[in-house]
Formats: structure tokens, sequence, C-alpha cells
């Protein structure tokens, strides 16, 4: 995208907040201690917003910094390639308990994407497949979902929400999905041909874009709004409290709005009564005036990491013409808009002809031998 274009899609911003906060550009102006003339170019897409002005915005409007920044586009056409050369320089070994443990590569990445996709080549070697090998060293989790590929021999650790450590041995085309905040570690193991290695693919999915408004909470506060998902009974459970509350509604008024015992909407908030039926539960989202679907549990509960060994995944020819052999890999069902899919290309006389089309962002790594268009 040209320079202009980002001025003048950085003026209509910087419009549409004056806008929100009831000011006209030369209320703008005299608040923030510059030109009318200033104000009119920034807008019009003729000069750049400085960053004196932004901040003196944020330190007398109620906005904040980032909102005057717009998300860059680094792949105006549509797809960004990183080779296998680039993504070498990049390469960085990190230590864990005092010796080499990681190589870290860069893959392709964008901007405006969620991904943050690292080759990673395990360093650590591990002589046997028990979980408590003193020799892995562990992280404390992190803020991301996480997807990995697993090329060679490699172990995968994690730790279970009740401390119990346990170990997965990994070979090339299994892979794994892992909730955020689950300590994990990966190593090679004693007699592979060489070191193993993975494609970790990081993402925040939605949970990312509200974090820095999430931290402002503080742990103590937002407890006061953690969901239990546990079992479907205390998801339910839950998601009533949570919305009851919202709507500053009483079990009382709860009940006279939607003609069920207050002691039975006590007993559904506390676990204590079963799932309600579908009547019960349209009563209840009209008395809180909401969906019904923001009341429904999960129709089921995963394990916070699930392991797919590549010998049981599920797998199947698209489109009609065969031209590839798809494989199913590791995912959640809690996360239905991210798939991880292994693309085996078969030979084709339509090879020219653009069969792939989804409307979500693509990760797309060749981990095969042979060069692929």
């Amino acid at each position: 995208m040209s320079k202009n274009s980002d001025l003048y899609r950085s003026g209509i911003n910087f419009l549409g907040i004056l806008n929100d906060l009831k000011r006209r550009p030369e209320d703008a102006a005299k608040e923030l201690g510059v030109s009318l003339e200033e104000i009119l170019s920034v807008i019009k897409g003729e000069k750049e917003l400085s960053h004196d002005i932004i901040k003196r915005a944020a330190e007398i409007w109620s906005v904040n910094i980032s909102d005057f920044y717009l998300i860059h586009d680094d792949s105006p056409n549509g797809v960004k390639i990183m080779r296998a050369e680039e993504s070498q320089k990049s390469s960085r070994v990190m230590d864990r308990g005092g010796s080499p443990y990681y190589e870290y590569r860069d893959t392709a990445m964008s901007s405006v994407s969620l991904f943050r996709p690292e080759w990673i080549e395990e360093l650590c070697i591990v002589d046997d497949n028990e979980p408590n090998n003193p020799t892995v060293q562990w992280n404390d989790g992190h803020f991301m979902h996480q997807f990995t590929y697993f090329i060679g021999d490699v172990n995968y650790y994690w730790e279970e929400s009740d401390g119990r450590k346990k170990v997965a041995v990994m070979n090339t085309g299994d892979s794994m999905y892992g909730t955020p905040f689950r300590p994990h570690t990966f190593a090679t193991r004693k007699g592979a041909s060489k070191n193993g290695l993975i494609l970790a693919l990081t993402y925040g999915n939605n949970l990312m874009i509200s974090q820095q408004e999430l931290s402002t909470l503080g742990v103590e506060l937002g407890l006061n709004f953690y969901l239990d998902f546990s079992t479907k009974e205390r998801a339910f459970s839950s998601l009533l409290k949570f919305s009851r509350e919202n709507a500053s509604l009483t079990h009382e008024e709860l009940a006279k709005r939607s003609g069920i015992p207050k002691e039975t909407i006590e007993g559904l908030e506390n676990s204590i009564t079963s799932l309600p039926d579908d009547e019960m539960l349209s009563k209840l989202a009209k008395a809180l005036n909401v969906n019904v679907r923001d009341l429904y549990p999960p129709d089921s509960i995963e394990d916070k990491v699930i392991v797919r060994y590549y010998k049981d995944a599920p797998r199947w020819f698209y489109p009609e013409s065969k031209a590839y052999e798809i494989v199913e890999l590791a995912h959640s069902r809690y996360l239905p808009f991210s798939k991880a899919l292994e693309f085996n290309i078969k030979k084709s006389e339509n090879d020219q002809i653009l069969d792939i089309k989804m409307g979500l962002h693509q990760y797309i790594y060749n981990v095969g031998d042979s060069p692929v268009e």
C-alpha cells in the first residue's frame, strides 16, 4: 500500500476518533495546541499525524495511543513467502539450564494475521521417555494457543491441570494442540539420526485482541469473572450467573420474568440441578434478553492438550479430481475456525486450476523434499 493511501486511511481514522469524541476539527486544534490547517491536512491525508499530537491527545482525551495507529498490511497481494535461506538467517540458539536447548528460526509471518509460526530444532537429547526426566527444562506456559507439527524423533512433555507431568512419543506427521498457560517442553530422543524438529504455530485467537484490556483488571478483580468450563453443568452455571449479574437481576426477579421457580434457578447456578431442557433454556434466555446460544455450554469438554498420531488421523481426497490427499491433524472443537491439515499433492491434469478456497488466514510449510508451486 502506498504512503498516500496510508495517510488517507490515517486521516479517516483520526476523523472517526474526533467524531466519537464529539470534537470538530477546530475544537481539536484548540485543545491539542496546533493550527486548524494542520488538523485539516491530517484529516485529508495530506500530512502525517505526528507522535506529539497523538501523545497530547492521549493525555487530554479518554483514548489510547494505539487507537491512532492503523494495522499495516505487509502482504498487499494476499501472499507472503519466506524462503528456507531467509529463514536460516534468522537462526538463534536459546539456552536453558545452562546448555543449548532450542534453535529457533522464523518462518513466513504476516502483520495482519495472529499466527506466530517458528521452526524449532530440539537440541536437548533424552535417553528415556519418562515424563519426569531431569534433563528437560520446562517453561511456565504462555498466553498463546499452540499447534505443533513434529518432524523426526521428538518427545513432547506437558503438565496436566492437576500437576501431573505427561509425555507423548512423537514422530514425523504427528501433531498436537495445547491451550494457553500449559507448561510444556520438547526434546530429541537418543538414537535419532538427527535432531528432531517442530513447527510451532502459536496464535492468540480473539482473546489476543483483548489482552491489554484484560491486564488492566488485575488478578484479583479478573478472578471474579472466571467462568468454570470444567464440566457442561459448571459451564452452564457460569454462563447463567454471568448473564444474570450483567443484567443486574436478582434470582427472584429472574424467576418472575421466566416463570421458573427461584429455587430451580439457584440450583442451576450452583450446578445442583441438572441441565435445563430446550423449553426452560428459551425462557431463561428471553428473560435475560440474550440469545439462547449465549447460555449453551460446550457440546463436549475436551482435554487441554490434544495429541493426534499420524497413523490415526482421518484422511480423504479433495476435490473430485483427487488432486490432493488431505490428512486431518490435531485441532480443537473450541476453535472452529482453526484447522490443521496436511496436503499431499498428487499428479493432476488440472494443475493450473485454483481449486482451494477458504475464508481463513492460511500458513503453509513445505515439509517434503519436492518443490511445490
